[in-house]
């Protein structure tokens, strides 16, 4: 049973955890027939669930942040707890240090569903990572979040602020130990001041015995630019619920990402786009495919408020089905309630193309490796994208080696 630990939170985070729990205590847990759960089977009662009252040992290792030549600093939560922080140059803040309550703890509203109120209510530790104005960082701070105490739900809680005119690199890696079935409910709160850039990219590779659900929030204040970036590889369900916030004149946003689902994962993407302020732009860019029995799920949704004229925006989402009993759902939207504005989207779901594999087998190439070079392609304009630099490796060669596996065990089709 899940109980609230509050012995190292300050007075203020105290009185925000008591009220969460009665909004958690009033809502139900989705069943996948609310709009915002469409086809998603969330399985993981939090009854089941303890909470953890002393992290479990770290995992050790991490291909996805060992392949950087340099970091600004390295932090690492287990099971919901802050057990190592330190960086250059960096102001790293724990929320034990945080006596005052700061200007905005979340921008996710604590009724947003019952796991964002679970968030609220039990979410105990947590790092704010803070770039000072005009401060510019040459390589990233890098957060893991592991979980490794099995039938354990945890809330882990991120916080990035970058002043006025400064650069910020951040990248988060989320582990599970093997076969720990587990419940990880992160929240992400990004804000970028005035002139600021900030490149965030979160690698979500958590073993497939756990369920992994982010929220996560970025605040963009004039003229400041956000790149996003999203590696979708673990969990039996690993769902991002992804919202930014463009509400300075001339900000900016770009979102890229790559998932790839195999037996029966769940990878579901829920993302909301707000332009606010005027003259602001931003594109949206993911690609996935999924095999075996796993699906994948995107829903994205371009709003462009009443003043925000000027506004450019696009989302395009790409999907391949590489086994017959594999689904991908993509369900790109608009909302514009101002004029003058450029927008669009695009979606596609289907196999590879058979053109294409006609074109390379017509040159001399045998089917499958004509079938792994469209793979690699298909993906490889998504990681040149990522907006963190150093990872392009070990991520390229996750995703081929699970296609690869597949194909030589005849699973896909």
């Amino acid at each position: 049973m899940l109980t609230r630990v509050t012995s190292s939170v300050p007075s203020w985070r105290k009185e925000q955890m008591e009220a969460a729990f009665q909004t958690f205590e009033s809502l139900d847990e989705p069943t996948g027939a609310e709009e915002d759960w469409r086809y998603v089977d969330f399985d993981l009662p939090f009854a089941e669930l303890e909470a953890v009252t002393e992290p479990g040992t770290a995992l050790a290792g991490g291909k996805f942040f060992d392949s950087l030549d340099t970091k600004a600093g390295h932090v690492r939560i287990v099971d919901g707890a802050v057990t190592e922080a330190e960086a250059e140059k960096v102001s790293l803040t724990r929320l034990a240090d945080l006596g005052d309550e700061p200007e905005a703890w979340s921008r996710v509203p604590v009724d947003h569903n019952k796991l964002a109120a679970a968030h609220a209510a039990f979410s105990n530790d947590g790092i704010t990572v803070e770039v000072g104005a005009g401060e510019v960082m040459s390589s990233p701070v890098v957060i893991e979040v592991q979980g490794v105490t099995p039938n354990a739900a945890t809330f882990p809680h991120i916080g990035v602020r970058v002043g006025e005119n400064a650069e910020a690199q951040v990248l988060v890696v989320y582990r599970s130990a093997a076969d720990a079935r587990l419940l990880m409910v992160p929240e992400v709160d990004l804000r970028v001041e005035s002139g600021g850039r900030l490149r965030y990219l979160a690698v979500q590779s958590l073993d497939t015995a756990a369920t992994n659900v982010v929220h996560q929030r970025m605040t963009l204040g004039r003229d400041a630019t956000g790149r996003l970036g999203e590696v979708g590889l673990g969990a039996d369900l690993g769902r991002l619920d992804l919202g930014v916030y463009l509400e300075g004149n001339g900000s900016s946003s770009n979102t890229v990402g790559l998932y790839f689902g195999e037996g029966s994962q769940t990878l579901d993407y829920r993302v909301v786009i707000n332009h606010i302020g005027r003259n602001t732009t931003s594109d949206v860019f993911l690609k996935g495919a999924v095999e075996d029995d796993a699906q994948s799920v995107f829903t994205g949704l371009l709003r462009i408020e009443k003043e925000a004229e000027k506004t450019s925006t696009f989302e395009t989402n790409r999907n391949l089905v590489l086994s017959e009993n594999a689904k991908a759902h993509s369900v790109p939207n608009l909302e514009i309630l101002c004029n003058d504005v450029i927008c669009g989207h695009a979606s596609s779901v289907g196999p590879l193309e058979k053109e294409h594999l006609y074109y390379l087998q017509s040159r001399g190439l045998p089917r499958q490796r004509a079938e792994r070079l469209l793979i690699r392609g298909f993906f490889q304009e998504v990681i040149d994208r990522l907006p963190i630099q150093g990872i392009e490796d070990p991520v390229s060669q996750e995703v081929f080696r699970r296609f690869v596996t597949a194909q030589e065990e005849g699973r896909v089709a």
